[in-house]
């Protein structure tokens, strides 16, 4: 099986390189201790106390203010390392990376927490990309982190070194500093931090095509996260292994993780729902017994009008109930609404993951094929073996040729999906339309000594879409060269089926299929990919379009077919009355 680098489509979005920083570690006192020293000594310094407060409540915008009032009205020399580190690390969290490091430049190597500026320059230069600029930084707190003076882990510095050397792709490099951090981290019991780890080593796996040793570490993560309550990481550990499921095509079980992954991302939604009814629900109440108690006054003040006032009452009362059956209506409209949009939803979510099930897989599969026929293609160049020059170089057309098709079925299938293709029905000659697609397959025929021959009735006529006719039989005419062995046979031809349709048969002596294979083929549910040879993948999107195309219409695909057998593609269309 072709391994399958699962960072191209999918897993881009869901498995996030985790870059460590002191803010995931709670291990921050000795800083915090003494800017509050800091704050006590310099009283009459409001403007430092300020930036102080709001730097702790993460208030950046006002502690980017402060800080500035702080340097320029009453600049002490004992804060001004401060307040410039304040501002650093605030222009950083507000993603202005070249502010930040301009300000944490100003800080003199002097200052007593000095690595923590060399800290911050090195995740700066991370988000701009300058990987070797970071390492630097790194690698030189490497050095000075057992000193215990240091209120930092080492396990996060380790681990930001081998993030680097992913991104630079030196993956030795990289897998020996991440286990080193998560061996840490292990020791160290630090959960949160070793999810991440356990992510970042699996994506440096799936990075070399090892996927026999990331899947384990994608599985560790997913374990450990139910043990923490950080909703970011259950999800993201989650959608990982969902996605694994896919590639390994266990869809059942990749259902179980996209689901398990929206009861995660929902559920402080959820709460804050149940919050929301529940305080409408008081103040339903409330309203509820006010007017109790206003019935209760008018009754009190009208005696007299006891009466009358009964008939008002009972007026009211209907009003209310009228009023609440109104209300009891329009929710059960309401309700049936959401559901029927629900569902089409549900609907659409099934054929985009389908949809991208087969890009990830397929494309990937056809791109690769091209790589490694291309890496022949130099070594053979070198040694001037045209013989095989020429071999490769029909391989690659021939690749080409299969990612191109592939291209325009899933462009088909998806305006087909949704319902975006022009749709016209009419009387068609079925020998001429035969001839046409015919014609564009024989030189492709050729080059594998095949006979191509087209014996269709030149009285057949069939009702159907012209657009969506050749693009069937230009599918299955593909398929059968693609299968079908040099010096063999295809044979185009009709039969009656009965007084109201016709019988096209696209047969060929090629390898045909098991009945596991017909019977996944004809599922109206299944996607399946078969392989011809190394260097050529065969897509069911194909015959999955052509299913729909033939249903739409308003026919019917059958197969006959054995292994080794040949075997017979069976098109049935209403006869064109």
């Amino acid at each position: 099986m072709i391994k399958t680098k699962i960072g191209v489509i999918l897993l881009l979005f869901f498995i996030p390189l985790f870059l460590f920083s002191q803010k995931h570690v709670q291990f921050d006192s000795l800083f915090n201790k003494q800017i509050k020293t800091k704050s006590e000594k310099f009283k009459e310094d409001l403007n430092f106390k300020k930036a102080h407060l709001f730097f702790v409540e993460k208030n950046w915008d006002s502690t980017l203010v402060y800080s500035g009032k702080q340097l320029n009205n009453a600049p002490n020399n004992e804060l001004r390392e401060y307040s410039l580190y304040f501002r650093g690390v605030s222009f950083k969290n507000k993603k202005l990376f070249k502010e930040a490091e301009k300000e944490l430049n100003k800080i003199s190597s002097d200052f007593e927490f000095y690595y923590k500026v060399r800290i911050k320059l090195g995740e700066i230069a991370v988000e701009q990309k300058q990987y070797n600029k970071a390492l630097q930084y790194f690698q030189g707190i490497l050095k000075e982190t057992d000193k215990a003076v240091y209120d930092l882990k080492k396990s996060v510095i380790l681990h930001n070194i081998g993030l680097c050397y992913l991104h630079l792709t030196k993956f030795d490099k990289a897998e020996e500093y991440l286990f080193r951090s998560a061996d840490l981290q292990k020791a160290e019991k630090d959960t949160l931090l070793l999810i991440g780890s356990y992510m970042d080593i699996a994506t440096l796996y799936y990075e070399q095509y090892k996927d026999q040793l990331a899947i384990p570490y994608f599985e560790k993560a997913y374990n450990l996260s139910k043990n923490v309550k950080s909703f970011e990481l259950k999800q993201n550990s989650t959608m990982n292994m969902a996605v694994i499921e896919e590639n390994r095509k266990n869809f059942a079980a990749a259902l179980a993780y996209r689901k398990e992954y929206e009861t995660w991302k929902d559920s402080l939604n959820d709460q804050n729902k149940v919050w929301a009814i529940a305080d409408l629900e008081k103040k339903f109440a409330v309203k509820e017994k006010q007017k109790e108690v206003n019935i209760l006054e008018a009754e009190n003040k009208l005696k007299a009008a006891e009466r009358n006032g009964f008939i008002i009452s009972s007026v009211l009362l209907l009003l209310l109930l009228g009023g609440g059956i109104y209300l009891y209506k329009q929710k059960n409209k309401t309700s049936k609404i959401i559901l029927e949009q629900k569902n089409e939803l549900d609907i659409l979510n099934a054929a985009k993951d389908k949809m991208f099930s087969i890009v990830s897989h397929d494309l990937r599969s056809s791109v690769n094929a091209l790589k490694r026929s291309n890496t022949k293609l130099l070594e053979n160049l070198e040694s001037k073996n045209f013989a095989a020059l020429d071999a490769l170089l029909h391989q690659n057309s021939a690749i080409t040729n299969e990612t191109y098709n592939l291209l325009e079925n899933l462009l088909n299938w998806a305006l087909v999906q949704t319902k975006q293709v022009y749709f016209h029905q009419e009387s068609l000659h079925l020998h001429s339309i035969v001839e046409q697609v015919q014609y564009n397959y024989t030189a492709l025929a050729a080059n594998k000594n095949i006979s191509l021959e087209n014996s269709v009735s030149i009285d057949e006529y069939v009702y159907a879409d012209l657009d969506s006719l050749k693009i069937i039989i230009r599918n299955l005419i593909d398929n059968a060269i693609k299968f079908t062995n040099p010096n063999g046979f295809i044979s185009i031809y009709s039969r009656h089926s009965d007084n109201e349709n016709c019988c096209l048969v696209i047969e060929d002596s090629g390898i045909g299929m098991n009945a596991l294979i017909r019977n996944s083929i004809l599922n109206p549910a299944a996607i399946v990919s078969k392989k011809d040879k190394d260097e050529f993948v065969g897509t069911a999107l194909g015959l999955q379009l052509c299913k729909s195309l033939i249903i739409k219409n308003e026919g019917q695909l059958e197969i006959e077919s054995e292994e080794n057998k040949g075997t017979k593609m069976i098109i049935i269309l209403p006869q064109a009355k």
